[in-house]
């Protein structure tokens, strides 16, 4: 017995749905998730059902027959018109006796005999094949006279009445051609996670808005629409770091020594080519000098661009895991969430994750502590040697930390965050992962310990380095501008520069 998906397309009438949900008992399968709701799309049904492969191939086949089953995603035509017709009993009955013969379905219409044109019939209407749409007006020109006010196969002006197909269009138009298949899929997992937050009281328009949003932001800021904010700050007399802040996603990072550069995170596989230009504008030639990545969690815009980069990248055995399991909830207590799966299949597939080829992992086994961490490896950057720790899972199973003392740096991933210097655009963009999972920590209270400890961390190098009247622990979090501590508030340090300026 195994777990299957499909969607059917009900017609409009009592038993329909009693109909479906009996071909499927018929043949000893079990119903495990049905969804429908006529405010989102009056005539689609999603159904998840445990069965044998020939009994759901039989169920297949027999939806098929009757015309339920959806196993296509075939656009639908969108004409809307006026047409005179006579004043007289039966006018209307025979116009759509003609439409109807057509295969035409009515979206709307519009008639009043006291307004301003009496005579005149505004009509919208669906129709399956463009040869439908010729037959349809051959028949009615020659005895109405018909004005073409629009005419559409391209379904952006399809309505509510099939939403469904018109969401998966502009899906299309996002994420690039894709298999009818593959859609039904991705639709079927995305009505899974809009039927969650319903039952969260969220409203079922408002969340396949904000899907949509992740694709047409991400979109919108590539090419002439990227840009990003670039701090650099000397860690000693030989060594920099560098800060880029893309328009969505996490914070990028350049460690720059004598010997080799070294990278931190990669953000969103989207954003390769703007990165890449960005830094060719910045660092002339000094991408020829990067020599590996490290990886601070599984996030797409943390890792996605990893396989576009040819040098190898660093990361915790957890991080992997996450990838391959594609669920960036793999390994803590909330991995079977349908929302952070669906939320890790929408993300990667908007965002062009692309993520490490290869791959080497920190070890395993603690050789210390650091405060509540383990520290798990000590890396060097010569001449700079970083401090490798094991975070404990509140954003997210295998996030690592690193931290440098002498050079009095610590890169704190998701956890520690200058929240208040995140510009408006990109706080709006973050909240739509917070909308769609309710939270982006696996466990918000160990990641509440987590950020403190790691303050606590950071304040301790700030003592330390104030008795030689050095600068204060850099934070380099995982969004935001790189920052200090000022008292309990994080800071903005240095300053921040513009791309393009």
């Amino acid at each position: 017995m195994k777990r299957y998906a499909f969607i059917i397309r009900v017609p409009d009438e009592p038993g329909a749905l009693q109909k479906a949900a009996g071909i499927i008992t018929r043949h000893g399968s079990n119903i495990n998730r049905v969804q429908f709701d006529r405010r989102i799309d009056p005539v689609t049904v999603f159904f998840e059902v445990t069965a044998a492969d020939d009994a759901y191939a039989q169920i297949s086949r027999e939806l098929e027959d009757i015309g339920y089953l959806q196993s296509s995603l075939k656009g639908l035509n969108f004409l809307r018109f006026t047409v005179e017709l006579p004043h007289r009993t039966g006018a209307l009955d025979e116009f759509l006796h003609d439409t109807t013969s057509c295969g035409a379905n009515i979206a709307f219409i519009d008639f009043d005999d006291k307004g301003a044109h009496p005579d005149r019939v505004t009509i919208s209407l669906h129709l399956g094949e463009n040869g439908v749409v010729d037959r349809l007006l051959d028949q009615l020109k020659s005895r109405y006279r018909i004005g073409i006010l629009e005419y559409d196969t391209t379904g952006r002006h399809l309505d509510e009445t099939i939403f469904y197909l018109r969401f998966a269009q502009r899906i299309r138009s996002l994420i690039g051609d894709s298999e009818d298949q593959f859609l039904l899929r991705l639709l079927g997992d995305i009505n899974h996670i809009a039927q969650e937050l319903m039952n969260l009281g969220k409203d079922p328009h408002e969340i396949f808005d904000q899907v949509l949003t992740i694709g047409t932001t991400l979109g919108s800021t590539t090419g002439p629409g990227f840009y990003a904010d670039i701090q650099r700050i000397p860690l000693n007399d030989t060594c920099h770091l560098t800060c880029v802040q893309p328009p969505c996603g996490g914070s990028i990072f350049l460690i720059e020594t004598p010997d080799e550069t070294v990278m931190v995170d990669t953000g969103y596989g989207i954003y390769f080519p703007d990165i890449a230009a960005l830094l060719g504008c910045t660092h002339p030639g000094g991408m020829n000098r990067l020599s590996r990545i490290l990886i601070t969690h599984a996030d797409a815009d943390h890792c996605g661009a990893g396989g576009s980069y040819r040098v190898p990248s660093l990361m915790h055995h957890g991080t992997r895991e996450i990838i391959r399991e594609a669920n960036r909830a793999y390994g803590s207590r909330s991995e079977a969430s349908i929302l952070e799966e669906v939320y890790t299949t929408l993300i990667n597939l908007f965002s062009r994750f692309s993520p490490p080829e290869e791959v080497a992992l920190f070890p395993g086994e603690p050789i210390g502590k650091e405060g509540i961490f383990p520290l798990i490896s000590r890396i060097t950057i010569r001449p700079l040697e970083f401090d490798v720790l094991e975070g404990l899972g509140g954003h997210q199973y295998g996030q690592i930390y690193l931290l440098c003392r002498e050079a009095g740096v610590l890169f704190t991933g998701d956890t520690a965050i200058n929240f208040g210097q995140i510009t408006p655009d990109r706080a709006a963009y973050n909240s739509i992962a917070v909308f769609l999972v309710t939270t982006v920590n696996v466990d918000s209270g160990v990641a509440k310990t987590e950020r403190q400890a790691l303050l606590n961390i950071a304040a301790g190098i700030d003592r330390e380095r104030a008795t030689r009247r050095e600068r204060p622990c850099l934070i380099c979090g995982g969004h935001g501008p790189v920052s200090v501590l000022s008292g309990k508030e994080l800071v903005p340090f240095g300053e921040i520069g513009h791309y393009p300026e």
